[in-house]
C-alpha cells in the first residue's frame, strides 16, 4: 500500500511542476517562423523542422530527424510550438532552441536531447 501511495504523491508533485501558460494565443508575425530550421543534437543526431503556412498563431510543421519524419498542425505561444515530443523556441534572430525527448525501447527510459536550429 506504501508503494502506491508513494507513486501517487510522486505524480502529484511532477505535474505540480508544469504549470501551464495563463497567456491567450496571440497572432504572430509569420517572418519570424517560416522557413527550415536545422541543427544538431547533443546526441550528434541532425534535425530539420520546416514551417509552413502561418497563419494567426496556427503553422503547418514537418520534422526530421534521422529517420523519423512527422508532419503537425501547431498552436504557436508566448514563442513556442510543440510537435510530438519535440519543443520549438524562438530565439534572436535566426535562431531556436530545440529540445526532444527522445525514448529508447529496450529500456522504456527517456532522455532530453537539446539543440539550437538556426534558419536556412
Amino acid at each position: 500500500m506504501a508503494d502506491i501511495m508513494s507513486a501517487l504523491s510522486s505524480g502529484y508533485t511532477s505535474a505540480a511542476l508544469q504549470t501551464p501558460s495563463k497567456t491567450k494565443y496571440v497572432n504572430v508575425d509569420p517572418t519570424l517562423y517560416q522557413g527550415t530550421w536545422t541543427g544538431t543534437y547533443s546526441n550528434t543526431k541532425k534535425f530539420a523542422i520546416t514551417v509552413n503556412d502561418v497563419e494567426g498563431f496556427r503553422a503547418q510543421v514537418k520534422y526530421q530527424s534521422e529517420g523519423t519524419v512527422k508532419y503537425q498542425s501547431v498552436l504557436i505561444k508566448d514563442g513556442a510550438f510543440r510537435i510530438g515530443d519535440t519543443k520549438f523556441t524562438l530565439g534572436k534572430g535566426d535562431n531556436a532552441s530545440i529540445r526532444t525527448v527522445v525514448t529508447d525501447p529496450a529500456t522504456g527510459q527517456t532522455q532530453l536531447v537539446t539543440g539550437n536550429a538556426k534558419r536556412s
